[in-house]
C-alpha cells in the first residue's frame, strides 16, 4: 500500500525521495510532472533543477524569494507569490562563474498541439520540418528555441549543448505519448546555438549523443553538433524565375554536374564558400549556356570521400562552404543568371556513424530491423525502413524541404536501383524476399511514387530525375499510369554503349557500329537524360579524353565529335565538371579541376565547342522539343558501318529540321550523299572540325544544297564533305 502511494505521488508531481533521485540522475519518466510550477495544498510551488547553481532566487512582480535547496545535487523549491502565473517569473542563478538571469523552461506549455500528434502518428504531416527540429521563436511572449524530435522508444531525451555544459539532466524533454515525439521550449537560446540530443534507450542505457535528424545546420566536420538556424526567412529575389517553370520534357535541358568541394579550391587548398562559388561557378556555367547546375549532395555528411552520398543531415546544407543563408544566396544568384539548381538527393541509404540516425533511440528506428533489408554491405550503410510511415514521411519531407525553403528546381534520386530490388547486390540467402518469393521492394516503390506525387503537386515546375540502371519499367512514367512518377531517368545503357564505342580503335569501330544505334531501339521507353557523370571519371576509369585511343589530335577530335553526337541525340544532356574543357586526368575530390589546361589551345577549343553546342541546342527547337517523343527523330543513315558514319534528322513542329552527320574514323569523306526531306539550302551551323575548336577546318563552305534527287528514302539529297572524326549539323534554311 505504501509503495502504491509513493508511485501515485511521483506521477502527480509529489516530491518523494524516489522522484527527486530520478530527476537528479536524469531518469525521471516525466520531468514536467515534477519540475516547474505545481499547485499544492499550500499554493503554487516552484521546483527547479540547476546542477551548477550555488543559490537561486525567484523574482516575480517586484518580489524576490530565495529558493530552498531540497537536494544537494541542485534541486531548489519556493512558493510563487500570489497572482504570479507561469512563465512570468525569473530565476537569478548564482554559480561558480557568476550570476545569470533566466526563464524556467518547465514553466512553458507545449508548442505542438493534438493535431500535430495526429498527423505525426498517421505519417501524413507533409512539412514535418515546420514542427520537428530546432525553431527559434517567441512562445508565451518569450524568445527562445523550440526543440522537437521523434524517438518513441527512448526512456528519456534531453537537449544538450554549451548552454547547459552538455549535461543531459538539465533539459529533459516532454514526451508526447501518441506520436513518440519529445519536445521542449528553452527560453533564451537563439540562432547559432550548438546542440545535440542525449537519449536513454529502452533499457535505460545511455546512447551516444545524436545530431538532430531535422537539424537545419551543422558544425563543420569533424565536429558533429547541430546548429540552431532559421531557413524560412531568406530575402529571395527569384520570383520571376520561379514563375517561369513548365514542362521540361519539351524544353532544352543541359545540366552541368558539379562537386562543390573540388570544382575549384583556394590557393591554400581550402574550400570556396557558397558566395565565392556564386562569384565563379555560376558565371562559368551560365556563360557556357547550361540550363541547370546539378550539385552532388550538399546535405551534411561526415566523410569528404563519400562526395556527399552518405549524408547525416538531410535538412542541412553542408557547413564546408558556409551557412544555410550562404547556400540560399548561391541558389538565388543562380536563378538570377538563368540557371536552375538540381540537388542530388539520397534516400537509398545512410551511414552508421554513431551521431546519426542508426539505432537512433536504441532501436532500429529509421532503418529496417532485419539486416537483410536494413543494411547494405557494399557501402557499409543502413537502409531506411520505407514501410514505416514515419520514416517514409521523414524522407518525403526531406525532398520537399529543399524546394520549399531553398527554392531548388529539382532533385536527382541517387541509387534508385538499390531501393527497388530486395536482392540488390546480395548473394542468395542474404536477402529477405516477399512472401511470394519476389524481389521487388514494394515499400520503396510506394515511397517513391508518393514522394514524386507530392513534389509535382506542390511544385509543378520542378523536375525529379532517377539514377536507375536496370530494366525496371516506367520509371519516368506518371504514377497514375503505373509508373514511379519521376520526370526523367538517366540513360545508363546509352552511356555505357557509347563510351565503349569511343574506346575502340577507329579501325575496329566498324565492328561495333551498333553500340551507337542500339539506344534508338528504346530511346523513348523513358524520358531520358544522357549522363556523362562523375561516375565515369573515377575509380581508375580515367578521364573521358583519356579513354580514347590515338594521338592527341585524334583524341581531341573524337571527343569533340562525340559531344556533337550527344547534343544532337534524343535526350536531355548532363556533363560533369571538367568535361567542358577535356580535363585529361581523373577527377580527384581532394583538389580543384586542372584549370591551367585552358592555357592550351585544344582544351580551350573544347570549351568553346560546349558553349556553341548549348547555344544551338537552345536556339533550335528541333534539337530539344521532341527529346522524349519518337516523332522528333528520323534516321538518314543507320547502317554505314564501313565508314563509321551515322546520320539522322531532329524534328519539331513549326521548326526547321536539323540534319546531323557523325563520323568516327580519321579519314575525310568527300561527296558523301545523304537524303534530306527538303530541296534547297541547308546551312552548316556546327562543325566540330572547325579551327576555332582546334580542328583541321574542313567543311562545306557554310552550307550544302539539296537537290530533288531521292536518296535514303527522302525526296531530296545533297553531297556533304564529312571531316575526319567529326560531327556536322545542318539546319534547313529556305531563305
Amino acid at each position: 500500500m505504501k509503495a502504491e502511494q509513493t508511485s501515485r505521488r511521483q506521477r502527480t508531481g509529489g516530491l518523494t525521495a524516489a522522484a527527486i533521485a530520478a530527476v537528479v540522475t536524469g531518469r525521471h519518466p516525466d520531468p514536467f510532472a515534477l519540475l516547474g510550477p505545481h499547485r499544492t495544498a499550500r499554493g503554487m510551488e516552484l521546483r527547479v533543477f540547476l546542477p551548477d547553481a550555488r543559490a537561486v532566487t525567484l523574482a516575480a512582480g517586484g518580489i524576490e524569494r530565495v529558493m530552498a535547496r531540497r537536494d544537494r545535487a541542485g534541486l531548489f523549491v519556493a512558493m510563487l507569490p500570489p497572482g504570479v502565473t507561469p512563465p512570468a517569473y525569473r530565476l537569478h542563478v548564482t554559480t561558480a562563474e557568476g550570476m545569470r538571469v533566466q526563464h524556467d523552461p518547465y514553466a512553458f506549455a507545449p508548442v505542438l498541439g493534438p493535431l500535430d500528434d495526429h498527423l505525426l502518428v498517421e505519417g501524413t504531416h507533409e512539412r514535418l520540418y515546420d514542427h520537428l527540429g530546432a525553431h527559434p521563436m517567441r512562445h508565451q511572449d518569450v524568445a527562445g528555441v523550440h526543440f522537437a524530435v521523434w524517438a518513441p522508444h527512448a526512456r528519456r531525451v534531453s537537449v544538450v549543448g554549451d548552454f547547459n555544459r552538455w549535461d543531459g539532466r538539465c533539459h529533459p524533454m516532454r514526451k508526447r505519448h501518441d506520436s513518440g515525439v519529445w519536445e521542449i521550449f528553452i527560453p533564451g537560446l537563439g540562432e547559432g546555438t550548438l546542440y545535440k540530443y542525449e537519449l536513454l534507450g529502452p533499457d535505460f542505457a545511455l546512447l551516444p549523443l545524436k545530431a538532430d535528424p531535422f537539424g537545419f545546420a551543422a558544425e563543420r566536420r569533424p565536429a558533429t553538433a547541430s546548429v540552431v538556424a532559421r531557413t524560412d526567412a531568406f530575402p529571395w529575389t527569384d520570383a520571376t524565375h520561379r514563375r517561369a517553370g513548365g514542362d521540361w520534357h519539351r524544353r532544352p535541358m543541359a545540366i552541368y554536374e558539379v562537386h562543390l568541394g573540388s570544382w575549384r579550391r583556394t590557393p591554400d587548398g581550402g574550400f570556396l564558400t557558397y558566395d565565392a562559388l556564386a562569384d565563379t561557378l555560376i558565371p562559368h556555367a551560365a556563360g557556357l549556356g547550361f540550363t541547370h547546375l546539378e550539385l552532388l549532395p550538399v546535405t551534411e555528411h561526415p566523410l569528404d570521400a563519400s562526395w556527399g552520398y552518405q549524408p547525416i543531415g538531410l535538412f542541412a546544407p553542408t557547413s564546408r562552404f558556409g551557412d544555410p543563408a550562404g547556400f540560399a544566396r548561391f541558389v538565388d544568384r543562380a536563378h538570377a543568371a538563368g540557371l536552375g539548381v538540381i540537388l542530388d538527393w539520397v534516400p537509398a541509404h545512410f551511414p552508421t556513424d554513431i551521431h546519426g540516425l542508426a539505432r537512433f533511440d536504441g532501436t532500429a528506428l529509421y532503418e529496417h530491423a532485419d539486416p537483410r533489408r536494413g543494411f547494405q554491405p557494399d557501402w557499409n550503410t543502413a537502409i531506411y525502413d520505407f514501410g514505416r510511415r514515419e520514416v517514409a514521411n521523414f524522407l518525403r519531407a526531406s525532398a520537399l524541404y529543399w524546394l520549399d525553403r531553398f527554392h531548388i528546381d529539382g532533385l536527382r534520386a541517387d541509387a534508385v536501383a538499390a531501393m527497388l530490388y530486395l536482392d540488390y547486390s546480395r548473394p542468395e540467402g542474404a536477402w529477405l524476399p516477399n512472401p511470394d518469393g519476389s524481389n521487388d521492394n514494394r515499400d520503396a516503390v510506394a515511397f517513391l511514387r508518393a514522394a514524386n506525387t507530392l513534389i509535382y503537386r506542390e511544385h509543378p515546375g520542378a523536375v525529379t530525375i532517377a539514377e536507375e540502371s536496370t530494366a525496371w519499367t516506367s520509371v519516368s512514367r506518371p504514377v497514375a499510369a503505373g509508373g514511379l512518377g519521376f520526370g526523367f531517368k538517366w540513360n545508363m545503357g546509352w552511356m555505357h554503349d557509347t563510351l565503349a564505342y569511343l574506346a575502340e580503335d577507329p579501325v575496329h569501330r566498324r565492328w561495333h557500329h551498333d553500340r551507337l544505334t542500339f539506344g534508338l531501339l528504346y530511346a523513348w521507353s523513358e524520358n531520358f537524360v544522357l549522363p556523362l557523370s562523375h561516375d565515369e571519371v573515377v575509380h581508375g576509369k580515367g578521364s573521358l579524353l583519356g579513354r580514347i585511343p590515338g594521338d592527341d589530335w585524334q583524341r581531341f577530335a573524337t571527343l569533340r565529335a562525340y559531344y556533337g553526337f550527344m547534343w544532337a541525340y534524343p535526350g536531355k544532356k548532363l556533363l560533369f565538371m571538367g568535361g567542358e574543357f577535356a580535363q585529361d586526368s581523373e577527377w580527384d575530390h581532394d583538389r580543384g579541376l586542372a584549370w591551367h589546361k585552358l592555357d592550351q589551345a585544344p582544351h580551350r577549343g573544347v570549351r568553346t565547342l560546349i558553349g556553341d553546342l548549348n547555344r544551338h541546342y537552345r536556339a533550335h527547337s528541333a534539337l530539344h522539343a521532341r527529346d522524349c517523343e519518337p516523332d522528333g527523330f528520323r534516321w538518314i543513315v543507320a547502317d554505314d558501318r564501313d565508314n563509321s558514319i551515322h546520320a539522322w534528322l531532329r524534328l519539331a513542329p513549326d521548326a526547321p529540321p536539323v540534319a546531323v552527320v557523325c563520323h568516327f574514323t580519321p579519314v575525310p569523306r568527300h561527296g558523301y550523299r545523304i537524303g534530306l526531306p527538303h530541296r534547297g539550302r541547308w546551312r552548316e551551323i556546327l562543325n566540330t572540325d572547325a579551327a576555332v575548336y582546334g580542328g583541321g577546318d574542313l567543311g562545306n563552305g557554310g552550307a550544302i544544297q539539296a537537290e530533288s534527287v531521292p536518296h535514303h528514302g527522302f525526296s531530296a539529297s545533297a553531297d556533304v564533305l564529312v571531316p575526319p572524326l567529326s560531327t556536322v549539323w545542318f539546319v534547313f534554311d529556305p531563305e
